[in-house]
């Protein structure tokens, strides 16, 4: 297929190469240029518009302002190719996809919700897990796209908004993983229990997870350098909370969460792994030492 693809940062430069890989033509376009010239067989593109004259385009982009202007507001959609199907795999709020829904429908370009679990390395080894929600026809048809970028399609119906909505649950649940490892390890180390001893235990055996086992990592050893930012993770826990907030549903643990998260960018962390909640939640516990 002749692909567009929008957002080349740690992620999208991690899915491309899959792409062309399979035989697949890609052109690539980034908000910075740079980005978008180093990757090996992509044919960079000077504007959003012009990766809408392809057969499909995939969109990854960080959130619901960057895709507003690079998709809505720079008129992309009136480039669009006949029979053209957009790809949005961005984490987004569910009211901003009923409006990207409706501006695809009155552009007549398909839209497809395919937002992904895992990180960069997982992408590069086409071990993502796909979450896709759209018309059966326009899933059908790019397909053969998510098999070569993922493990696994989960497929959630023909309402977009249901994959979001999956996405950021799931996004929910690692930082309340997160918040539990912070604080156990809190209690566990009040004990003389290390935080590396304890939770080396529980991401082998009751929470033998990949995100425990990831995070619980990190956690143990007290780093924080790689992975998912924290800015991006509070993003995410924000597009939940006004989801709940949406539907009337009260979410307690998520409040504590996202205090930790705002309590940590205020204190410039914003740019650590988001796992660097769970210090908040050991200090909160009452313990003042950091990890090593």
């Amino acid at each position: 297929m002749n692909i567009g693809f929008i957002g080349v940062g740690s992620m999208g430069a991690a899915m491309v190469p899959n792409l062309i890989k399979a035989g697949h033509a890609v052109s690539v376009w980034n908000r910075s240029a740079k980005a978008a010239e180093h990757i090996a067989g992509a044919i960079p593109l000077k504007s959003p518009m012009a990766a809408f004259e392809n057969e499909v385009v995939i969109t990854m982009l960080s959130d619901d302002a960057a895709v507003r202007g690079v998709i809505l507001d720079s008129g992309a959609l009136k480039h669009a190719t006949k029979s053209c199907i957009h790809i949005m795999m961005a984490t987004i709020s569910p009211a901003f996809v009923d409006e990207l829904v409706s501006c695809h429908r009155d552009a007549e370009v398909g839209y497809v919700a395919a937002p992904v679990f895992g990180v960069p390395a997982a992408a590069a080894q086409a071990q993502l897990n796909i979450v896709v929600a759209g018309a059966a026809k326009h899933i059908e048809h790019v397909q053969p796209l998510f098999d070569v970028m993922g493990q696994k399609t989960w497929r959630l119906g023909e309402d977009p908004k249901r994959a979001n909505v999956a996405k950021i649950a799931g996004n929910m649940m690692i930082t309340l993983a997160i918040e539990a490892m912070g604080e156990a390890s809190a209690l566990s180390e009040s004990y003389g229990v290390s935080a590396k001893e304890f939770l080396e235990i529980m991401t082998n055996t009751l929470f033998a997870s990949p995100s425990y086992k990831r995070y619980g990592g990190f956690i143990a050893a007290g780093s924080y350098e790689a992975g998912f930012k924290l800015t991006l993770g509070l993003k995410d826990v924000n597009l939940a909370r006004d989801a709940a907030i949406a539907r009337k549903r009260n979410l307690p643990s998520l409040e504590i969460v996202r205090d930790n998260m705002l309590e940590a960018v205020a204190q410039g962390l914003g740019d650590k792994d988001w796992s660097i909640a769970a210090r908040m939640a050991r200090r909160r516990a009452g313990l003042s030492k950091e990890l090593a």
